[in-house]
């Protein structure tokens, strides 16, 4: 079992920044890739960014592209999302997941991943 605990999430102005945290415990080690989804009310959660755990990639969705960064510190098992130039629009709840499947195909595919952290509320207003 993998268990992720979100944090960082809050109220921020249009054109301002956030640091979301996910930190990673229990069998870490057989954590391959991570990746932050978002789930706004009235829709589906949507694919943010992802990044292997021992490469360099990264994949990001289109609508953050250039805006928002995501990266790891292996030492310590978390995973960040730094995120920039906010809009309302990417108000939401922002889930942390991780999954052990060992390839990043589909790695933009929620039914890729097993774990799931709690989630933790971004809201930008305009």
């Amino acid at each position: 079992q993998v268990q992720l605990v979100e944090s960082g999430g809050g109220l921020v102005q249009a054109g301002g920044s956030l640091r979301l945290s996910c930190a990673a415990s229990g069998r870490t080690s057989s954590v391959y890739s991570m990746g932050w989804f978002r789930q706004a009310p009235g829709k589906e959660r949507e694919f943010v960014a992802a990044i292997p755990w021992s490469s360099t990639s990264t994949y990001y969705a289109d609508s953050v592209k250039g805006r928002f960064t995501i990266s790891r510190d292996n030492a310590k098992n978390t995973v960040y999302l730094q995120m920039n130039s906010l809009k309302p629009e990417d108000t939401a709840v922002y889930y942390c997941a991780s999954t052990t499947r060992r390839t990043v195909l589909r790695i933009t595919d929620h039914i890729t991943y097993e774990y799931w952290g709690q989630g933790t509320q971004v809201t930008v207003s305009s």
